[in-house]
């Protein structure tokens, strides 16, 4: 499957990547990594649904997705955590172990009606954990503005919202995509650089991705289109690319990640840091497919979820941390 470089969002971040300032890009370090990652097996073990519908792993799906930002309390840096048993879930996986006690005990999560009426209060009686639950008010707020919409438009169901349309991402305005982030202003990740609009679509593409990953071996829920989904653009995968010394940061913005400094979102800074992590992502994985064969040919997201996964715990790299009150 050939990488798609003129996608909404690749090709969107094209002004960014002819104009970097803040991070420089090894294109011969980029290749030596390729060769390694070629060898790699990116098959990706999803759990085991079998007692699970598809239609409610949908309906899940896209309500982790609706809540999946800010883990963290900003002032402690300590993470939202969960121990259970001998188990200790974190950050999502905290939120998702909540929401599947939730569902069991008969709360309807995946009701928009219960969505657009949750009330703080019971939001943080749900989520409950080390620490209470990082910007739960603006999390509740979205709840609110998400379950709304399914309401008005989909009879309060996000399956409805997924069947409406064409399998696809991009279809002229009708892709799953497209739909997302017209209709749902929580999904719209895009910043201005140099006057013009940058596409990221972390979450919009991680929920889709979710969707394909797990049920993409039923033709219902198959979307055909995969070649125009990216990297996920957070702060764990930059933590990788320069870790493999593909990507550094000029001097200023290095001190400013290691001291902690909190970058802006929109700032020029971030803004280069996720786009380069996009492109970089896209450059890799059509050097890898170089060097596969066809049958073992990969996609941006089986690459980005190695390097997620691989990074996620390392504390010694250069993580860069976006403005809290920003819900991506």
């Amino acid at each position: 499957m050939n990488i798609n470089w003129d996608s909404k969002v690749l090709h969107s971040i094209r002004p960014v990547i002819e104009n970097l300032e803040n991070v420089s890009i090894d294109h011969v370090q980029l290749n030596t990594e390729a060769k390694k990652l070629s060898t790699v097996n990116y098959e990706i073990k999803v759990a085991n649904n079998q007692d699970k519908r598809p239609e409610d792993i949908i309906r899940k799906t896209m309500l982790i997705n609706t809540l999946n930002f800010a883990f963290t309390d900003f002032e402690s840096q300590i993470k939202y955590a969960l121990n259970v048993g001998d188990n200790t879930f974190s950050d999502t996986d905290a939120m998702v172990y909540q929401i599947d006690q939730a569902v069991e005990v008969g709360i309807d999560f995946y009701d928009g009606h219960y969505l657009r009426d949750i009330t703080e209060t019971t939001f943080k009686s749900i989520f409950r954990a080390n620490i209470e639950m990082p910007m739960s008010k603006e999390k509740t707020d979205v709840l609110n503005q998400v379950g709304q919409i399914l309401v008005e438009e989909y009879k309060g169901d996000w399956l409805n919202f997924v069947k409406s349309g064409p399998k696809k991402l991009y279809q002229n305005g009708e892709g799953l995509i497209e739909r997302l982030v017209s209709q749902f202003e929580r999904f719209r990740d895009t910043s201005i650089y140099l006057g013009e609009k940058v596409h990221f679509l972390k979450l919009a593409q991680l929920a889709f991705w979710g969707i394909h990953s797990e049920l993409g071996k039923y033709d219902d829920f198959y979307i055909e289109d995969m070649e125009n989904m990216t990297a996920f653009a957070d702060y764990i995968v930059p933590v990788a690319l320069e870790k493999m010394k593909i990507i550094t940061y000029s001097e200023k913005l290095k001190n400013k990640i290691e001291q902690g400094v909190l970058i802006e979102s929109d700032s020029i800074e971030e803004i280069e840091i996720r786009a380069a992590t996009l492109f970089v992502t896209a450059q890799l994985t059509e050097e890898i497919n170089k060097l596969r064969l066809d049958d073992e040919k990969i996609i941006i997201p089986q690459l980005d979820f190695k390097l997620w996964t691989d990074f996620h715990a390392n504390k010694l790299s250069l993580i860069h941390i976006s403005e809290p009150t920003r819900p991506y």
